[in-house]
Parts: structure tokens; sequence; C-alpha cells
């Protein structure tokens, strides 16, 4: 796979169908490769006439890592949070946004559809404020404002989302796999389907301080809702009824905020992209896409 400068961070990244179409920039969640953006769902998103790209965030998978920045004491970063203190953290998810309109200025992209999930939905609505020229349309999905009036993880989620993987990898199969189960929802949970993508995430990159970094970073963005407001660009924001980790509450506030969003709530999906919600989120995204394609030239 290739990887570019991008922002003065080297970015790894692949791409998806035919370059002359219209561009969707796929990012990630916390602590998780492009490769969790299965080949089957990236193919599907082409076959609707985008040129797919999927990236690795700083810090995660083949992409740069931040070494510099030490491995953060996360239980002291939330404790600061709910003290209403200043978090230093090594990078923030302004300058992840950055890192992805740094990838477009590589691949000489003018604007492109921007879909992100969890962590990657809040560096979505970073990108619709803070640069808007390079948006064709928003697609955040399984994510929130920052919005501290809204509900928390259950504590179940929770604790997925702060326990370190480990190191052996039988075990981070198996860690993985619990994680998933917790966050799944109620959707067909494919034990094959998941046991393969944990094993590629150990093999390419198993990465844990990195993990940590990304996480104090999204800690400390705080409340993004002030500023959607100013989005302009046609939105579509996604969010399963079953998350446990973001609750539904999260995607709600979010299409609030944003004028004129649209809001799709799945029924039985959590804090994931099971292949059986596929249909409906990749024929959602293309009528969302190709109108907005069309608007922009």
């Amino acid at each position: 796979m290739p990887n570019v400068k991008a922002n003065g961070v080297r970015i790894e990244y692949d791409t998806f169908g035919d370059l002359s179409s219209p561009p969707l920039l796929l990012i990630r969640g916390l602590g998780t490769q492009m490769t969790d953006w299965e080949e089957d769902f990236c193919n599907l998103l082409a076959d609707q006439g985008l040129f797919v790209i999927r990236f690795d965030n700083r810090d995660v998978g083949l992409s740069q890592k931040f070494e510099e920045g030490g491995v953060p004491d996360i239980m002291a970063a939330l404790s600061a949070v709910m003290q209403g203190l200043e978090i230093q953290a090594p990078y923030s998810l302004d300058d992840m946004a950055d890192d992805a309109i740094g990838l477009l200025d590589a691949l000489e992209i003018k604007k492109a559809h921007i879909f992100g999930i969890s962590m990657g939905s809040a560096i979505t609505q970073i990108i619709g404020y803070s640069h808007p020229s390079r948006v064709l349309s928003l697609i955040p999905v399984m994510g929130s404002t920052g919005n501290p009036d809204l509900p928390p993880a259950k504590p179940e989620a929770m604790e997925v989302l702060l326990s370190p993987a480990p190191e052996e990898r039988e075990a981070f199969i198996e860690h993985f796999k619990r994680g998933q189960r917790v966050i799944w929802g109620s959707l067909p949970f494919d034990e094959d389907d998941i046991n393969k993508r944990a094993a590629v995430s150990y093999e390419r990159s198993n990465y844990p301080q990195g993990v940590a970094r990304q996480l104090v970073a999204t800690i400390s963005n705080g409340n993004r809702k002030p500023r959607l407001t100013s989005i302009t660009a046609p939105t579509l924001v996604i969010h399963g009824a079953a998350d446990p980790l973001i609750p539904f509450e999260g995607g709600r506030d979010t299409a609030e905020a944003i004028p004129g969003a649209v809001l799709l709530k799945i029924e039985g999906m959590g804090h994931c992209l099971p292949r059986a919600a596929w249909p409906q989120i990749v024929e959602a995204i293309a009528v969302l896409t190709k109108k907005a394609s069309a608007k922009s030239g």
C-alpha cells in the first residue's frame, strides 16, 4: 500500500474504484486501522460510482507513530475533564483533521465526501466546520457532538474502551472479539469475520501507545456542538439504535446541530458496521453523494 506526506505526517492509504469518480474519504475510529474498512464494504461503495480512499490515522497501523508524545495517563485525563481542567494532549483531533485534508492535498483532490465513524465522526465534523471548501458532503457515523449533557457510555462499553490490548497474538484476538461482542448490538455477529479482522490488525500493527494518545486527543476535544451550526455541507448522520458506547442520543444531537442534516437510525446496530447493515448504509450514502456531487458541479 502507498504512503504520502500529509500535513507533515507519513500517512498510509489505499483506494478503490475509478479515480475520475467523486472521492469518498473514509476516516476510522479510535485505534482502528484502515483494514477495518473491509474491502467488500469499500467495493460496495465504489460500485456506487465513488473513488473510495481509506487510510491509517496518525499513530495507528502503518502511518507515522508519535512516540515522542509518550504514553498519557488516561484516568488523569478523564479526571481533568470531569473537573473542567485543561488537558495537555500530544496532538489534537484538529491535527488529525488536518492530516485528512493533507491526504486530499497529496492526492490532488480539491473536494471529497467525508465519511467517519466514532472518533472519525468527530474528525468529520471538524473538517465540516474548519475546511468547508474541501467538503462535498459529510457522513458522521456512530458519533457525538461532545456535548457533556448527553448520556454516557454504558459501563461495560467504557471498560472495552479503556482496556489495553494484550501483546500476545491469541490473547489479542480474544480481547478484540470480547470487545466486539459488548458493543455489537443485536444484528448477526459473524465470529469468523471478527477473528479475521483481529488477526489482520494484530499482524499489521498492534500499537496500544498510539491508541492512548488518540484517546486523549478525543477526550480533550470538548464540546463541538456550537461550531456544528456553521456547517453548510449536505450531511447524513448514521447511528445505531443499540449503541452502548456512544448512545443514539449522540447521533440525534449531531443531526439537530447541523442545519439540514438527515438522521438515519439503524435498529439493532451497536458501535460497529455489521454486514447486515451494509445495504441500508450504502444505499443512504449513495443517495446523499449522488445528489451532493450533482449539486457541486
